[in-house]
């Protein structure tokens, strides 16, 4: 029989329980900071994984010493970045001191008169197409100050979650066989050789992933560089480097990386003495930039992903599209290594499923 004491108690019970999940949520919120710095260091041991390999394998490191050097090299090309964008962020400041926005506005009308002069000529009536566009209203150039104080806002707290990362990716990597044995206790006997071996694969596939991203950047970063000393812009070098680290956004990535190129562009012919080819030189910078990704996007790209992690370039886009529209860009970010992760584990605990035959046939 249910009484009234019985009903009080499961409501307690209840709003306990309802009390515990809300603390156990607030606190995974308070500290998801750690997550992201848990993740980071999973990525740079993904990376590290097969250059401390070749130092052990070939040049005969042992093990700890090996994960130390390693780790030096990618904190030294870490620095070897930052040392590269100081002197920008020097540059551009002093850039802004130079800044005449009613200029700039000036030039932008003056070259919109020029394209409505051109379609004049073919009866093309542009006075009403600007008139609903509203172009000249639309762009305020005062945005470029905000932006710059912005970036140098988030390079200031950079420093804890670096020596976070490098802290944690060191223990990942020393004891790696010690996290293995201390895994398999906890894991179901019937299942054990399965997980591992779906850990080790994902390991070995993410890590070909993360390296062919890094070539695909560095390719980005030729084609980016050239453009940009052919045309002459100030701090080539860094702003290539910027621009194609940002193609880690998949498909959102190469459109920032375009407005923040015209942006840095622009503040490099602020300058009396330059500020005539501000607008020429920028057009000439987004076509060359909208050459490479193109190059990119329909050569490199397919290429190099498909063979990182054995997946068909159409499959490839739609889970990071798909992706994308639910979790916004990082969704899409993570996208791939998470979509192979599940191709992985799948394929291993459900060889006979046809879909999963169909999408791990390359596994």
């Amino acid at each position: 029989m249910i009484t009234s004491k019985t009903i009080a108690n499961g409501i307690v019970r209840a709003v306990l329980i309802l009390a515990a999940i809300f603390l156990l949520l607030l606190f995974l919120y308070k500290i998801q900071v750690l997550f992201i710095y848990l993740a980071i260091a999973l990525v740079v041991a993904l990376i590290a994984s097969p250059i401390i390999h070749f130092l052990e394998n070939k040049l005969k490191f042992k093990h700890t010493l090996a994960v130390i050097t390693t780790l030096a090299l990618l904190l030294l090309l870490l620095i070897g970045f930052i040392l590269l964008f100081v002197p920008l962020i020097i540059t551009q400041s002093h850039n802004l001191s130079l800044l005449d926005t009613d200029k700039l506005q000036g030039d932008l009308n003056s070259v919109i008169m020029h394209i409505k002069s051109y379609f004049s000529d073919y009866n093309i009536d542009t006075d009403k197409l600007m008139k609903e566009a509203d172009i000249t209203s639309s762009i305020n150039f005062k945005f470029i100050p905000n932006f710059i104080n912005s970036l140098v806002g988030i390079l200031s707290g950079f420093g804890v979650g670096l020596a976070s990362v490098l802290f944690i990716s060191f223990f990942f990597l020393k004891d790696t066989e010690l996290f293995t044995k201390s895994f398999r206790k906890i894991l179901p006997d019937e299942h054990e050789e399965k997980i591992l071996h779906s850990i080790k694969k994902v390991n070995h596939l993410l890590s070909r992933y993360f390296i062919g991203l890094i070539i695909q950047m560095s390719i980005l970063f030729v084609m980016y560089l050239i453009v940009l000393l052919i045309f002459g812009v100030e701090n080539a070098f860094i702003i290539a480097f910027i621009t194609a680290f940002l193609n880690i956004i998949p498909y959102v990535g190469p459109l920032i990386a375009t407005v923040l190129v015209i942006v840095l562009t622009m503040l490099g012919h602020i300058g009396p003495e330059h500020q005539g080819e501000m607008l020429s030189t920028t057009i000439y910078v987004v076509i060359g930039y909208s050459i490479a990704q193109a190059i990119d996007n329909n050569v490199s790209t397919p290429l190099i992903f498909s063979n990182s992690v054995n997946s068909h370039p159409l499959e490839i886009f739609i889970v990071i599209l798909a992706s994308g529209f639910v979790f916004g860009i990082l969704g899409m970010i993570i996208a791939v290594p998470v979509y192979t992760a599940i191709k992985v584990v799948a394929k291993e605990f459900f060889p006979q499923n046809p879909v999963v035959k169909i999408l791990t046939k390359d596994l």
